[in-house]
């Protein structure tokens, strides 16, 4: 009797080993695990569906709000508007023709929100571009999600598959970080990027009167330690990030046929921490602090080494979403020693010497 249990378990033991083998042979494993992460997938996909919709719906009422009846037809033409990226191959006049597509770009946008709203005042008109691209912002992410969720099934990609599910929670971690800064725009708000705006506003005060020296780009003269200072900021409170590098560039020649000197430019900018810095910490270095493309960096670099003019960076050390969320005590605070920092710096200055100071960053919220 015990011989004959015996054998039926080794029977069925090695049935089952064989039907596993058959199943992993056939790929049932590689099936199975493409339905679980699949599942696990979409339930994600419904949370970006859903940051986008309301997005959409935000940027729809804010609209509504300022006069449009019917929002709907201009914020498809906004969401769905694409830049294709230049040749890189023959990196002759990339700059240039980088310039020719931003301005298109830039241009297109605020043609369409202007022709909309054509009652609306500047500041108004800049809050519900930044919400459109926001909109647009969310409405990419989820739609490449799903494409590539819709690519593994159809291939049986299992490795697209789980390299997407692996990668899912920091996209969320990112939407929601857009999700929640569209109500902070919404709203007309200072964020964490605004701290180079904010230091510039801190040295000359909030009843100096801006010279614009570009488009949507603004400087103010001051004095700092007995030296003549120019200071560079996008135009406020309406949110956007001016071109400073086309500022410093034209300050530059201005000054150049008034034959004064520039000792130095300093460059002020919020910075992506490392996980463990603490938010707030103030760094200095050498170089253009500015989170560009590259048009309006390299245009800052370039005077700065057509001039022979040493060229500083002082950065105020932030997270991704405190970048783009109300301003935060610990970045406020910071632009004090950051301010401090520039002092010192100015102190090296021969006096006679002026000097240019950017503050680079989205102005809304701060005059």
């Amino acid at each position: 009797m015990s011989s004959t249990i015996t054998d039926w378990i080794s029977a069925i033991s090695q049935l089952a080993f064989l039907v596993i083998f058959l199943l992993l042979f056939m790929g049932f494993n590689q099936k199975f695990q493409i339905y679980v992460s699949s599942r696990n997938i979409k339930l994600k996909l419904g949370v970006l569906e859903r940051m986008m919709n309301e997005s959409q719906s935000k940027t729809a009422s804010y609209m509504r709000n300022l006069g449009l009846e019917q929002p709907e037809k201009v914020m498809e033409k906004g969401i769905n508007y694409f830049v294709i990226e230049p040749v890189n191959i023959e990196p002759t006049d990339i700059i240039k023709r980088m310039d020719v597509l931003f301005s298109t770009r830039e241009e297109r946008l605020e043609g369409l929100v202007k022709e909309a709203l054509p009652n609306a005042g500047k500041v108004e008109r800049s809050l519900a571009s930044t919400a459109l691209e926001i909109s647009a912002a969310l409405t990419f992410v989820y739609k490449y999600v799903r494409h590539l969720l819709i690519t593994g099934q159809k291939t049986n990609n299992w490795i697209l598959i789980m390299q997407l599910e692996m990668v899912l929670p920091m996209i969320i971690k990112q939407a929601e970080a857009y999700s929640k800064a569209l109500d902070v725009f919404l709203e007309g708000k200072p964020i964490g990027d605004g701290a180079g705006p904010l230091l510039v506003q801190r040295i000359v005060g909030p009843s100096a009167t801006p010279i614009e020296i570009v488009k949507d780009t603004v400087y103010y003269e001051s004095q700092i330690d007995n030296r003549k200072v120019y200071l560079i900021k996008a135009s406020g409170p309406e949110s956007n990030v001016g071109h400073p590098g086309f500022a410093v560039e034209e300050l530059l020649k201005k000054l150049g046929e008034r034959n004064e000197k520039v000792g130095m430019i300093i460059t002020v900018d919020a910075a992506l921490k490392l996980e463990g810095e603490n938010t707030g910490e103030v760094a200095e270095g050498a170089g253009a602090a500015i989170g560009d493309a590259g048009p309006e960096k390299i245009r800052i670099e370039r005077a700065a080494s057509i001039n022979g003019i040493p060229l500083h960076a002082v950065i105020v050390k932030m997270g991704m979403e405190e970048a783009i969320l109300t301003m935060k005590k610990e970045i406020c605070d910071a632009v004090d020693v950051a301010l401090e920092r520039i002092k010192e710096l100015i102190k090296k200055v021969p006096e006679g010497h002026s000097i240019i100071i950017a503050g680079i960053g989205n102005s809304v919220g701060i005059l």
